[in-house]
């Protein structure tokens, strides 16, 4: 039996209404001390009108909805209550709520019971979070189908055909007297694994595709000081966000601003002109730039009509780079082959087609895939397991040894999917979540 948990499920600010949410096995009666309806004999989805009272005074009028065991959210009987957004109100129902036996929720518990009760999986709640923090409509799209369930039945087939591997080793070893039973093959073996192994290989490279849209790219803008680094941080997010003056220097501590390219979340880092400086002050902003640069998935090396520092140059070129030469208004001759812009002047659409190109960014195409780090590494762990049984298999190592490495690689896909018993890594999971969700 689990408590009545209780947490506000929009944001905590002044807004026309709010959505106070509860879950658990007394809900409704919880929530029937404060009602002005007994809401314990409800047997079926309902919505229901009344006033939420403290005693014989009036809190609010509200609208209540109802979801009855398992046809809910979490699979356990749930209110939803619809008050006028004041944070005072919502703040005196929780609080009666509370007192009438309801305890706070943590950090996405609703979700992890609707997991723990069965009514999604972990891929499926780790969509739910993805579409609450995506800040693309391509990284929503992408989240929306991981949580209709399509990309965990994308997957099934591939934990079915490991766990039929098994299934047969295992029979031959236990069983090894009757005769009728079909012995597994090491051709058999190598077969099937090299299969699956392309199957989870597709995955991965679809997803590590994929994942850009969900956690976005960091490019930081280099280069000397004065050479436009911060007129193109604002001309590439389209507002004046840093600072620019003729003055060499201006730019001190990393300025950081985003923007959204072809459906990529850009995380764009203006950097100061690195040099040779005596100001203490500069000198650490200088410090945060090589940092950017270290940390970025590309550089920006920003040049103008002086040409390139050879020196500058050598502490990115070993980095993903664009040799970018701006202040094309005033360059009279121009190199072929080159790249040239104008912050100035907002003409940077031959960068912005540049950067696609360096980063792969395409059309993105909307299907099932696994795009976060805890996903993408638990595949990776499966072919590694499955390689090391296809070389048992080629060293003809027995059976049983071999039937260890699929196993572990099983045991990866019930992970994935959250159907091992760890608590320890679901909590730490949720606890991401926003509270109320």
């Amino acid at each position: 039996m689990f408590e009545t948990i209780v947490a506000l499920a929009t944001p905590p600010a002044k807004s026309a209404l709010a959505i106070i949410r509860m879950s658990g096995d007394d809900c409704f009666k919880v929530v029937s001390n404060i009602f002005t309806k007994d809401l314990t004999k409800v047997k079926e989805k309902g919505i229901h009108y009344g006033y939420i009272k403290e005693g014989e005074k009036n809190i609010d009028q509200v609208v209540l909805l109802t979801y009855v065991a398992p046809h809910s959210f979490t699979g356990e009987n749930s209110v939803e209550i619809i008050t006028h957004g004041s944070m005072l109100i919502v703040n005196q129902i929780i609080a009666a709520l509370l007192k009438n036996g309801a305890r706070m929720a943590t950090n996405g518990e609703f979700s992890s019971r609707a997991f723990l009760n069965g009514k999604i999986d972990l891929v499926q709640a780790e969509a739910i979070n993805d579409m609450i923090n995506a800040t693309t409509i391509e990284a929503k799209d992408l989240s929306m189908v991981s949580l209709t369930g399509e990309t965990s039945k994308v997957f099934k087939p591939i934990k079915d055909k490991i766990g039929e591997i098994l299934s047969h080793i295992e029979v031959n070893i236990d069983y090894p007297e009757y005769e009728d039973i079909e012995e597994t093959s090491k051709e058999e073996i190598l077969q099937k694994c090299g299969e699956i192994i392309g199957n989870i290989e597709d995955l991965i490279k679809d997803g590590e595709k994929n994942r850009m849209y969900r956690d976005g790219i960091k490019i930081a803008i280099v280069g000397k000081p004065n050479v436009g680094k911060s007129s193109l941080l604002n001309a590439l997010i389209k507002e004046d966000k840093a600072i620019v003056t003729a003055i060499p220097g201006t730019t001190r501590d990393v300025v950081e601003g985003d923007f959204n390219l072809a459906g990529v979340p850009v995380h764009l880092y203006d950097t100061a002109g690195i040099r040779e400086s005596n100001d203490v002050i500069e000198q650490i902003g200088i410090d945060k730039a090589k940092k950017a640069v270290e940390n970025a998935d590309l550089v920006l090396f920003i040049v103008d009509e002086t040409g390139i520092d050879n020196e500058m140059y050598s502490l990115i070129k070993n980095q993903k780079h664009i040799i970018v030469n701006n202040k094309a208004d005033i360059i009279s001759k121009k190199e072929n082959g080159s790249l040239y812009i104008s912050a100035k002047n907002n003409d940077v659409a031959p960068l912005l087609e540049k950067i696609k190109e360096e980063l792969n960014i395409g059309e993105v195409v909307i299907k099932p895939t696994f795009n976060n780090t805890r996903q993408l590494g638990i595949l990776k762990q499966m072919v590694f397991y499955l390689k090391n049984a296809i070389d048992d298999t080629n060293n003809n190592q027995p059976i049983d040894l071999i039937s260890v490495s699929i196993m572990a690689a099983y045991n990866c896909a019930l992970d994935l999917l959250g159907q091992n018993n760890k608590n320890d890594l679901t909590d730490e999971i949720f606890s991401r979540f926003c509270v109320g969700k």
